[in-house]
């Protein structure tokens, strides 16, 4: 017996036996809801079934198949058939360009590429070029993964589903700052970290859940799809963010479980209808993807009346870590405690054998049954990630003395000025409590004198009347930020920006911002 039996007793052995028992309980009750397309369970379970087995008899089972899909009901079809039909899923990112896809599917080496239409013309070169043996095209011009059979057919049943310690998800991270690694996922991680994530942010039955994030990224398909199916609820999708759209559907379809980034929250916070809309149902927020600024949280319950329980994960770590529990306090500026059958420990960012002291700053380290098997092809990589059954996440925190978990930065955002080290997160934390700062991202670039300077890239709230791209704006930015921050923790540099540019993930892209300037 291990420490983690409770949790792995209490998940189910994969993810698709949650979509079987919601259908066999709630066969009627909607599922999936994409603009005026909706499914129920039983026709959801259906059309998992049905690709399931055709992937199956391409020879899918112990393959991989790699998905190119954006948010809509046949990507939650695809995303689900592939894990029923014992293949490894490797979903990317529709965002993804050409120049960034080829490099990815070469190192899946899929057997099976399912694609969406609309994405088509630019990928299916590059998986022709890699040699890939089978492509499907589906969505809207194309074939629909949910269109039931003709006649009396019924849909056929699940293939028998893989064993739990099978691979079921190759998700790729880290490719904006190199070559993307494939994070490798087994259907018993999966599933354990619904049952974790459940033990702290429970669904209610029924629950509908607006998902805006990727369905193909780490966050969106955790939080989206597979807390949809957790709940047997109903997942209504947003194909493209846009707020107005979102605005309505959280009224239209009386949302219950917001999922956002803080990307979302920023942008919703600067609409003006966002203060008429009906906010009624909704019981709980979740932030995802980066840190969550204290003022945001702050303006954001203020709004809508429920609570933002940010969590912590990354994709290595299957990815949920740490959240605030639901119905406990919430403490601002943390990301919660460690989720069931985890541990977090923090270690020297020199050495990472140290075990440092409640409150003192270095690198998280964790250790639960979520984590990854390792990255596919990158044996040294997987050792220098997982050593000694802990995964070093490259994450700067502290513990609090209740075990809170607070996120200073990433390590190698981190800041050398004058011989101190700053992290940039402490800093946007300040810009972002300035009435007229939407969005804000602080990073390090030499300085021949202090080694690295502060650089801070600001977008400044439109109809606030002030022109922040003037040198006096810039000024006054300092000030604030010289009242509430050590001196040398000062941007020397200020750059104002109508937007701040993403990754695929939504993160702000600070490598794009550092590119921009060379």
């Amino acid at each position: 017996m291990t420490r983690f039996n409770a949790i792995e007793l209490a998940a189910a052995p994969t993810v698709v036996h949650l979509l079987a028992e919601a259908a066999a309980r709630a066969p009627q009750r909607e599922a999936l809801v994409c603009g005026d397309e909706r499914i129920d369970y039983a026709g959801y379970l259906g059309a998992v079934a049905a690709f399931a087995r055709e992937l199956r008899e391409l020879g899918a089972a112990g393959e991989r198949v790699a998905t190119l899909i954006g948010n809509s009901i046949d990507g939650c079809i695809a995303a689900l058939a592939c894990l029923a039909a014992g293949a490894q899923q490797a979903p990317l990112n529709a965002l993804l360009t050409p120049h960034e896809l080829a490099p990815i599917l070469a190192d899946a080496e899929p057997l099976v590429f399912v694609v969406q239409a609309a994405l088509a013309d630019a990928a299916l070169p590059v998986a022709r070029q890699v040699g890939i043996e089978h492509i499907i095209v589906v969505g809207e011009g194309a074939r629909r993964l949910a269109v039931r059979p003709q006649g009396d057919v019924a849909w056929p049943p699940l293939p028998p589903l893989p064993h739990a310690d099978a691979l079921a998800l190759l998700q790729y991270t880290g490719g904006t700052t190199g070559r993307a690694k494939g994070v490798e996922l087994t259907h018993r991680a999966i599933a354990v970290n619904v049952a974790q994530r459940e033990a702290l942010v429970p669904t209610r039955a029924g629950d509908r859940i607006l998902c805006i994030t990727p369905v193909a990224h780490a966050y969106g398909m955790a939080m989206g799809l597979l807390l949809a199916l957790n709940a047997q609820g109903t997942l209504v999708i947003v194909p493209r963010y846009q707020p107005e759209v979102v605005l309505d559907l959280v009224a239209r379809e009386r949302i219950s479980v917001f999922l956002g980034s803080p990307t979302i929250f920023v942008g919703l916070l600067a609409q003006p209808q966002s203060a008429g809309t009906d906010w009624s149902h909704l019981h709980t927020c979740i932030s995802g993807a980066s840190a969550l600024a204290a003022a945001t949280l702050e303006r954001w319950r203020a709004l809508v009346g429920a609570p933002v329980l940010e969590g912590y994960g990354m994709t290595e770590a299957g990815p949920v870590i740490a959240f605030n529990s639901a119905g406990g306090a919430v403490k601002p500026g943390t990301v919660g405690c460690a989720v069931p059958g985890t541990e977090i420990e923090i270690v020297d960012v020199e050495s990472g054998e140290l075990v440092l002291a409640r409150g003192e700053r270095g690198e998280i380290r964790v250790r639960g049954p979520q984590l990854m098997r390792g990255y596919r092809g990158r044996p040294d990589e997987t050792a220098a990630a997982l050593r000694d059954g802990w995964l070093y996440t490259g994450d700067i925190g502290w513990l609090d003395d209740d075990g809170c978990l607070a996120i200073c930065d990433r390590k190698k955002d981190m800041a050398k000025v004058g011989g101190y080290n700053v992290y940039p997160r402490e800093v946007e934390e300040v810009l972002f409590a300035h009435p007229d700062v939407v969005d804000a991202a602080v990073f390090g670039v030499p300085d021949a004198y202090r080694g690295e300077a502060l650089r801070a890239c600001v977008v400044p709230r439109q109809g606030t009347g002030t022109n922040m791209g003037s040198g006096g704006d810039a000024e006054a930015l300092r000030a604030f930020c010289a009242e509430r921050l050590s001196r040398y923790k000062v941007p020397a540099d200020f750059r104002f920006m109508s937007a701040l540019p993403k990754t695929a993930a939504n993160k702000t892209d600070k490598a794009a911002l550092r590119r921009s300037d060379r």
